[in-house]
């Protein structure tokens, strides 16, 4: 008969994982796995605030303390260093951001029965959870609930829509995809719910590219102060919190360095807190993000000079990278193979690299470790609230 294991560690994926590698759902350090397969609670487990957890997808580890998912969440990042071989000068304390922080999220909604289900998705499957309470998003992001439920509780048919919400200066945006509108009364319906619930932009997309139905005036989200135009759908960091631990982590390192390269900047989430000290070069290859910076960059004078170019594509070569005294990059999901490999090559002598996903950079940290470069700190940042989702901050010195 197996014996009673002590839960030692949270694995990847958020189930608790024994000192001999067994896994148990909804385990925390601390907790005994007994043999009849049943967990006897220990220290670090917590109860879950929030009536869905366990059937929705949006949440992972709200039965684990504070101390614990800050441990999971360094132990991420360590463990994917020392996967490839990378040795990590300086690891440094996790920071977590609060509950009901997170500002911007993509919810799901069908209808069931005749009455609108809307919410996250359970875990490995396209079944909606009807979201009745939200402990991770901003309260002005949840509040849109009820009335969304009770827009689309007036339609027709069955539809199935996604819906994206992102908290911005001017409120709420909120972009609606696959909702076929047809009519006065549909159209007059929707601007009516636009303005009762005060949104700062309602978006459409029925099939032909995203296009606004409602946008009182030019919504944007302020960047280190700089408001940026946001176009709909454009990436933002979850929490507002997250993006200053991240902001404020490479502005620290890079301080000294009079000309930076930013590249995958977006809006240019860290172009404009970089220059209040030095020029940065902000390169984007979504065309409306970039222009969006461009703007802002102008009305501001601070020193951004933002550069339309398709970083996977067209990486910085090694010369054009010796222009400058520090690089940043903050690559999308997959990483910066081809801009690393160049990077590699170059004589920079600081590169940031802010990255949401462990594995990935793990891969182009042990790029930049084989070519001489030095992993002095990292800071993992877990901005998504009780979720396995982890980002982080770096510092590579040659």
């Amino acid at each position: 008969m197996t014996e009673a294991s002590e839960i030692v560690r949270i694995a990847a994926k958020g189930d608790g994982v024994t000192a001999d590698g067994r896994h148990a759902p909804y385990a925390a350090p601390g907790d005994v796995l007994l043999p009849d397969g049943s967990l006897a609670p220990g220290l670090h487990h917590a109860v879950p605030p929030c009536r869905h957890f366990g059937t929705c997808g949006g949440c992972q580890l709200q039965h684990c303390d504070e101390p614990s998912i800050a441990r999971y969440v360094g132990e991420r990042v360590a463990f994917a260093a020392q996967s490839q071989g990378v040795a990590i000068g300086e690891l440094l304390a996790p920071h977590l951001s609060p509950p009901r922080s997170r500002r911007r999220c993509t919810l799901h909604a069908l209808s069931a029965g005749g009455k609108p289900v809307i919410g996250f998705r359970e875990a490995g499957s396209h079944r909606v959870v009807d979201m009745r309470e939200c402990h991770i998003l901003r309260p002005e992001l949840f509040a849109l609930v009820p009335a969304l439920r009770a827009l689309l509780a007036r339609r027709k048919g069955r539809f199935s829509v996604d819906i994206e919400l992102a908290l911005t200066d001017q409120g709420v945006d909120c972009a609606i995809a696959n909702l076929p509108v047809e009519g006065l009364e549909e159209t007059e319906a929707l601007l009516a719910f636009a303005q009762e619930n005060r949104l700062a932009r309602l978006t459409l997309d029925q099939g032909y590219g995203p296009e606004p139905v409602w946008e009182p005036e030019p919504v944007t989200v302020s960047l280190s102060g700089i408001p940026v135009g946001f176009p709909s759908g454009s990436f933002l960091q979850a929490t507002a919190d997250g993006e200053a631990a991240l902001a404020g982590a490479v502005r620290e390192w890079l301080v000294g360095a009079g000309v930076v390269a930013d590249l995958f900047a977006g809006l240019g989430t860290f172009s404009f807190p970089l220059a209040e000290t030095a020029k940065v070069l902000a390169v984007e290859a979504a065309r409306d993000a970039h222009l969006a910076c461009k703007s802002a960059a102008g009305r501001s004078g601070r020193a951004v000079h933002a550069m339309h170019r398709d970083l996977f594509r067209n990486p910085l070569q090694p010369e054009e990278l010796g222009r400058f005294d520090a690089v940043l990059l903050d690559p999308p999901r997959a990483g910066a193979r081809e801009q690393v490999a160049r990077l590699a090559e170059s004589a920079v002598p600081r590169i940031a690299y802010v990255s949401c996903n462990p594995s990935s950079w793990a891969r182009d940290a042990a790029r930049l470790v084989e070519a001489g470069y030095r992993l002095e700190r990292v800071r993992p940042v877990g901005q998504f609230v009780w979720s396995t989702h982890i980002e982080l901050a770096s510092l590579f010195v040659r």
